[in-house]
Parts: structure tokens; sequence; C-alpha cells
């Protein structure tokens, strides 16, 4: 890989206007900002295309104020002459954020940039980010890290550090909760004050210079801005870069009496998160469906981002909601039909109307035009998924070791054999049929990729007719806690959820990691890492298991160790 050295950046004859695209219209600025700017947030790129990428930094000014001319050049590997080159200009307007789509790119093709941004004083000079394009029609396997939960609070991000080592990745999967809303005497706020890592700003975001200002927290983090500058990404949100439970109307996590309007919030949300990550910016009106979009890698995958949270979403169901107050038999066992016919209504959707169209026609057309996979980069566990009956398999010993008020409080429930989770796909049956539905008419290879619940798994999809529709992998979290940092005493609880579920082959409720999921013409893989810690920064990793699955035409195989 070639080294962008500081000359050759700044060489002005160089610099060009191909593929310019500012997050928000800004005043032409002066060709040396008056103040002294500075780069304190890393650089990044996303969503990847044979001929295109986008290329994303933030400016931050130290002194003085107005906007700042942004200069910016991409290379080849051994290349001297800039691939792709121009300026940009960025204000307050935007956070002082920069964005770029830069066009004119060869597919397939590894790439180095830089930004240096025009100050009167003395430029300032971004560090350098890799990234490339995706292949047009190749065959050659397609490598994706796999991310998704890091809670700032909860622990130091180097699993983030450990993806950014991993080689050859073609790109970064981030299936959300990017960043957390909380503040820091909300959720995580114990052991952040143990490690010194409370959030900023103190107070839970509501407003968008609370929420610019969450964002830029987390991209101050150097295991983050490495993991940015390894690889491309292609992101989608979930519910923390919103409010805890976000759904189409509201939120769990947001009052309307205290907090406003949710559709400003909401706003607020999108838009920083826009500013703030290497997507491309929405067009008016298409703040949700703007994050629905596709990516072809060659003839081995499309990858389609979803959003299952702020376009479409019902209101989610919580069995500590529907049971509170119960205090008869009786009275629990009437509360919990009622909650399975509420779930059952065929009008409760995750995706919504349009864009479960949407991914139909998606899911035709990569079939269609000879993709091996169809991959969703999904936010939430699709498989059928019941705890264990812990009240006939814990010991008494297991069940003294419990302190959790909400673990002593879900122990009675697990002897219903009841979908436990209702805010993943379980919430939403026939939305989950009619997706599935997509997929056989299609004749698609499905994986599902998933975050949210803090822990790993590999998953086989079946409809409810018994036919297996896909695959799915879901991934740890960065940073924040699973099921196994609450149940106590039960090393077994993986192996024991396994046992209960027909869909779940492996299931890891323990530690913190990322997923590299590896796709060729005739079968995918996922191996599933973890960090030793978050609480240190001193870390090794390990490879905890494999699974892999084999394409067939319009379907996928059963799931095998790798």
């Amino acid at each position: 890989m070639a080294e962008v050295t500081r000359r050759r950046l700044l060489g002005g004859a160089a610099l060009g206007t191909l593929g310019l695209a500012a997050c928000t219209t800004a005043p032409k600025a002066p060709a040396g900002f008056a103040g002294e700017l500075t780069f304190l947030h890393g650089v990044a790129s996303g969503d990847p295309l044979p001929g295109s990428v986008i290329l994303w930094t933030r400016v931050t000014p130290l002194s003085g104020s107005g906007p700042v001319t942004v200069a910016w050049e991409m290379f080849e590997a051994g290349s001297e002459t800039p691939a792709a080159s121009g300026e940009t200009v960025t204000s307050e307007g935007s956070d002082y954020t920069v964005k770029v789509d830069a066009s004119g790119l060869k597919a397939g093709t590894v790439y180095t940039y830089r930004f240096r941004a025009k100050a009167a004083g003395g430029d300032a000079v971004s560090p350098e980010g890799r990234t490339r394009t995706t292949a047009a029609d190749a065959t050659t396997p397609v490598k994706l890290g796999v991310v998704s939960c890091s809670n700032w609070q909860f622990g130091l991000f180097n699993a983030y550090a450990a993806l950014a080592a991993t080689p050859d990745l073609d790109a970064i999967v981030h299936l959300g909760d990017y960043i957390y809303e909380y503040g820091q005497d909300g959720y995580g706020g114990d052991v952040a004050a143990k490690l010194g890592r409370p959030h900023d700003p103190p107070t839970e975001v509501i407003s968008l210079a609370d929420y610019r200002r969450r964002h830029a927290q987390y991209k101050s983090d150097p295991a983050l801005q490495a993991a940015h500058a390894a690889a491309p990404w292609v992101c989608t949100w979930d519910d923390h870069e919103s409010a805890n439970d976000s759904y189409r109307t509201g939120a769990e996590n947001h009052d309307p009496a205290t907090e406003g309007e949710w559709n400003v919030r909401k706003m607020h949300a999108l838009q920083a998160y826009f500013e703030w990550m290497p997507l491309r910016a929405p067009k008016a009106g298409e703040f949700t469906s703007a994050v629905w979009r596709t990516f072809r890698f060659g003839n081995v995958a499309t990858v389609h981002a979803l959003d299952s949270r702020l376009t479409g979403r019902s209101e989610p169901l919580a069995w500590g909601d529907a049971l509170a107050g119960a205090t008869t038999r009786d009275e629990m066992t009437a509360r919990v039909v009622m909650t399975m016919q509420t779930v059952a209504d065929p009008a409760r959707t995750m995706l919504g109307a349009e864009q479960e169209a949407w991914l139909a026609g998606e899911l035709k057309s990569s079939v269609q035009s000879g993709a091996a996979w169809q991959v969703l980069a999904n936010q939430v566990i699709m498989a059928k998924n019941k705890l264990p009956d812990f009240t006939r398999l814990m010991t008494p010993q297991q069940l003294a070791a419990q302190d959790m008020p909400e673990v002593l409080a879900m122990l009675p429930f697990t002897a219903l054999g009841l979908p436990w989770n209702l805010d993943a796909w379980d919430g939403y049956p026939a939305a989950r049929e009619r997706l599935y539905a997509s997929v056989a008419e299609a004749g698609a290879s499905l994986v599902t990729l998933a975050g949210d619940t803090h822990t790993a798994y590999a998953n086989e999809l079946f409809d409810a007719g018994g036919e297996r529709r896909g695959v799915e992998f879901g991934c740890t979290s960065i940073s924040s806690p699973g099921m196994g940092a609450y149940v106590k005493a039960m090393p077994d609880l993986g192996q024991q959820i396994a046992d209960a579920n027909d869909e779940i082959i492996w299931h890891d409720p323990f530690g913190h990691g990322f997923t590299v999921v590896t796709l060729t013409a005739r079968d995918v893989s996922a191996a599933f890492h973890k960090v030793s810690t978050v609480y240190a920064p001193a870390y090794t990793t390990e490879q905890v298991a494999a699974f892999k699955a084999s394409y067939t035409r319009g379907g996928v195989s059963e799931l095998t160790p790798a």
C-alpha cells in the first residue's frame, strides 16, 4: 500500500473537482480559514459501490468561526498520482462534518485517502484512511466484519481495535446501537464511574446539539477511529441512535410530557446520524428510507441494509409491561393470551409496507442478476427464540445465586415456553412470514445478520410450514452486556438456550467481540471472535466458534461447524 505523504496530499496542482458532495449546502469559504483547525475525529469511508465511495471526516476549529475549505485526495496502492481529488466546504451548519461522494473509481480496488483543511496560519492534515470499492462482476470471496452495540459507558472499544487489525476486510457492517442516548446516571453509568468513562453530554441526549456532541465523543475513541480507517462501512441504525425501543411513533425511552414531541427528537437524531456517519446523504423527505439500500459485491452477494425501527415498526410489546401487576395465575394467563393475540395481528409491521415491497423487489433483482447470496443487514434476531424452563433446570444453588430483579421476575415466565423477546422478530411473526414469502418467491439464498442482543448466535431460519428459508448470524456487542452478565452461575447458559430452540444451533451469551462473515459463490461462513476484556486496554482476541452453510439454488443448506 502506498503511503500518502504530506507533500503529495498538499500538492495543489493535483487537486481537482471530482465527486463533490457536502452534507449540507455551506457558504463559499475563503482560501484559508482565519483560525486554527485540527482533525480530532479521524476519517471514515462507507457505502462502497463499484465506482464510488463516501469519504468522511470532521474538522474542529480551535479558534475562529465560519466556513472551512477542505481538500481531499485518493491514491491507488503504489501510485503517486491521485486517482480522485477535490475540494468541498463545511461549516457550523453541518457541525463541520465533511462528506464527499468520490466517484470515477475502479471497481474492486483498494485506495488510501486523506483530507486537508485550509487555514491561513497553517493547514491541518487528517490521518490516512484505507477504503475499497466493490467488485462489478467477480466471484472473488467477500469478507465482512460485523459489529453492533457499542456503549461508551460499559467499557473500552477493544473489539473495534481487534477488528481494525483483521486483514483483507471488504467492508465492515454496523448493525446499530453505534451510540447510546443515556446520561451518566443511566444505563452503564455505574460501570462508567469505575472506568472513568462517563457519557458526554452528562445528560440524556434529546436536542440536535446533544446528539452531535454524543457522536463527537464516540468518534474521539482511537479504537473506533482505527476501525473506520481500516475499511469502508455499511451502516444502519437500531434504537439507541435515537432512543431505547424506538418505533415509528415513539420510544420506550421517550416521554413527550418532559422531552417534547417524538418526531422532533427523532429528526434531531437522524440529522446528527447522517452528518456524523459515512453514508450517502438523504434526499429531502427521505430521512428514514435513505438507510434502505443495496450493495453488490460482484456475483457473490448483495447486502441489503434495512431499517427495522423508525420507518414502519409498530409499537413493540414487552412481557414486563404485559404482566405487571398480575397477582393470580388466572390473571396472568388472561394477559398472556391477550398479548399473544396482539403479537399475531397481521397488521403489525417491522419494516412497514413500503419497505417490505422494496425488499421483495431487491431480492428478486439480486437473484435475477446472478448474485449467489442475499444478505440482510438487519438489526434484531429473526430466529424463533424461547428461554429454557429455568424453574425446572436451575439447581437450588443456581436459583439462590440470582440477584438481579429482572432475572428473578423472569423465572416463572420461562415455564410457559413462549417467545421472550417481543422487541425482536418474534414480536412480529406475521411480518416475518411475509418476509419469508418474499424470499421463497425470489428464490433467494438468505443470510441474515443481526445484532441488538449483545450475544452471539448461529441460527437456521424456517417458515411456519417448516421450510428452511435461510441462516442467521447474530453478533455479540462491542461493549454492552448480554444475558450472561445478568443470569448468574450458569456457565452452560448458551447451550441450554440452544437446546431449547430448534432454530438456534449455537449461542454464546458471554463476552464482547465481532463476527467475520465470508461469502463465496458456494459457501457462507461466520467466525465469532471475542476480546478477553473491555475493562482494561490490554487484551487478547480469540476465535470461539465458526459455522458454515452451502449455497443451493433457491436456498441454503443446514449449518455445520466450520
